[in-house]
């Protein structure tokens, strides 16, 4: 086929507009870049050089991960708020993928590493304490921090001294993805009086197994929750959970501040209390 003054065969296109020629045909098939002609004998498609524009327009929607289906219905709304819209939606998926990718890391990372003698399971008696706490629901494990920012502030809006002892009890009976049911917590002496939204609990001298570990808290918390499982298959404990008593269920207690201690120097003890 000869070239025309106005079109140019797909080979030319996809040089200039470094799409190969198979995503070309490809785009074709699904509506998303069609040719400006096909020759009815041979089938040979022709382009349009005013059809560069769309091509770097899908290569680079491509190249930030739309699919194809998902490039033609941002294309078609291209020059409106709608596809910056779909831009900053794209972003915030590459974005929560990305933090999945480096967990998975750091993950990989422990893997590989050698055992430390700093990791230390034993069985303990807790002692009697009082604790003031809040409880909310956060999105899921990681959004703990969300209870600390209104827990802190609650506390100094009522007056309370607390002491350095803290952490977060985890209420739920099961593994949870989502709507995750948690108190954070801090000790305080005993006969603290606190107002909503604070509570106290007040709990006695108590058999439990606890784990220490290092690491950042979502790979530390499995691990912990590793080495008491099989403590307590070990020495033949039984939990000793009651679902309306919080002084039974499992609790981390974190021993130095996230905010001044790098991730892999952070420091958490697991509870999980035992009969």
């Amino acid at each position: 086929m000869t070239d025309t003054p106005d079109l140019m065969p797909i080979g030319r296109f996809s040089s200039l507009s470094r799409i190969s020629v198979r995503m070309l045909r490809h785009y074709d098939t699904h509506g998303v870049l069609v040719p400006a002609a096909v020759d009815a004998a041979t089938g040979y498609r022709s382009y349009d050089g005013g059809q560069l524009a769309d091509a770097a327009a899908i290569r680079r929607l491509r190249d930030v991960g739309f699919g194809v289906s998902a490039i033609g219905a941002v294309l078609a709304v291209r020059g409106t708020p709608a596809y910056d819209e779909a831009l900053r939606a794209q972003r915030l998926e590459l974005a929560a993928a990305a933090e999945q990718a480096a967990a998975r890391l750091t993950l990989i990372d422990t893997l590989l590493q050698e055992p430390t003698m700093t990791e230390i399971v034993s069985e303990i008696t807790l002692p009697a304490r009082t604790l003031v706490f809040l409880r909310g629901t956060v999105p899921d494990y990681a959004g703990e921090g969300l209870l600390w920012q209104r827990f802190l502030p609650a506390l100094q809006q009522q007056g309370i001294t607390a002491g350095e002892t803290g952490g977060c009890i985890e209420h739920d009976d099961e593994f949870r993805e989502s709507d995750v049911d948690e108190s954070v917590f801090l000790e305080v002496p005993d006969g603290t009086v606190v107002a909503p939204p604070l509570g106290v609990l007040v709990t006695g001298p108590r058999r439990a197994v606890a784990a220490t570990v290092d690491g950042p808290y979502p790979v530390a918390i499995g691990r912990a929750h590793e080495l008491i499982g099989a403590y307590i298959a070990e020495h033949a404990l039984v939990l000793s959970r009651t679902p309306e008593d919080p002084a039974t269920h499992h609790f981390n207690v974190y021993l130095n501040d996230p905010s001044t201690v790098p991730e892999a120097e952070l420091r958490t003890q697991v509870v999980v209390p035992v009969r």
